[in-house]
């Protein structure tokens, strides 16, 4: 596997979080993007699964650093025909592409990918990890208290099925934060804190609500979407007792009405529009890591 691969957050040391971070945060500060000689790289994004904000980001951020963008369709490929993930991957490698990003719903997919030479960017894998992800919300709480470390945080919703709640805690843990999660016992997940939700809304400097993958097999069961708000989401009641400093987080796409009040979505205290942003920046100092370029020197 290549050295400049992102998988997870285990792949990063501490110092190379905030290498991405620091180069994150020039890229929202400088004209930096031309000083990197990658204009015209052949990059494809590959996503087995729907995407929005991670593939356009992604697709934003290597546009602005000057690469030629590929945007894979496996409904119109030979996947179709039964090709292996290994297979597709390496010949992209063969006829020239330099970097692929590929979001995939099985678990740690890339351990098939042992043989690929280019970097690898892991956009998501089922429910294991989502390091851009975390590498956004970790920009953003960084951006807004000025240190990760001493941080407390909850994360609330459908923890079982969520390689955010995963990436996140383990990289917060590692960096001094304190993560809890709360939401509905059978969406709960072994060696994760939890925290009754109406405690932890006081308790916060970071609320971080997540959406249900009904995708993954997670169901309201028989509760409606009121109930769910009511019980377990972001109400305009629960907003009130936050923290008079505390934000609102979430990965997206948001189901409104559900684990958060509409209204809240961009109320003073969210963030989660700014997360885009930050998405855009982290994955711009991602690919150019990928690409095997040094941090920036410069301070902010």
């Amino acid at each position: 596997m290549n050295q400049y691969s992102l998988l997870s957050m285990s792949d990063l040391s501490d110092d190379d979080i905030f290498s991405i971070l620091h180069d994150a945060k020039l890229f929202d500060n400088s004209m930096k993007d031309w000083q990197l000689p990658m204009h015209n790289a052949l990059v494809a994004n590959l996503f087995f699964e729907n995407s929005t904000r991670t593939h356009f980001s992604f697709e934003s951020a290597q546009l602005q650093l000057g690469c030629k963008v590929a945007d894979f369709d496996a409904k119109a490929s030979s996947v179709q025909k039964g090709e292996s993930l290994y297979d597709t991957v390496k010949t992209f490698e063969m006829i020239g592409y330099k970097c692929v990003v590929i979001r995939h719903p099985k678990d740690e997919y890339f351990k098939e990918l042992e043989g690929i030479n280019i970097p690898i960017v892991n956009a998501g894998d089922g429910k294991g990890n989502h390091p851009s992800q975390c590498l956004l919300d970790l920009l953003t709480f960084y951006n807004e208290f000025g240190t990760l470390r001493g941080l407390k945080i909850v994360i609330c919703g459908d923890i079982s099925h969520s390689r955010v709640a995963s990436s996140d805690k383990e990289a917060l843990e590692r960096l001094g934060s304190t993560v809890v999660f709360a939401g509905p016992k059978e969406w709960e997940r072994p060696g994760y804190p939890t925290m009754d939700f109406d405690q932890a809304i006081e308790w916060a400097d970071v609320v971080m609500m997540l959406r249900i993958q009904k995708e993954r097999g997670a169901s309201l069961a028989s509760m409606t979407n009121e109930e769910y708000l009511k019980q377990y989401g972001l109400t305009k009641e629960r907003y009130s007792r936050m923290q008079k400093h505390a934000i609102v987080c979430h990965p997206a796409p948001v189901n409104r009405g559900i684990e958060i009040d509409t209204d809240l979505v961009e109320a003073p205290k969210s963030r989660i529009f700014l997360q885009m942003h930050n998405g855009m920046l982290v994955r711009k100092a991602i690919m150019k890591r990928a690409f095997g370029y040094a941090p920036f020197k410069e301070n902010l």
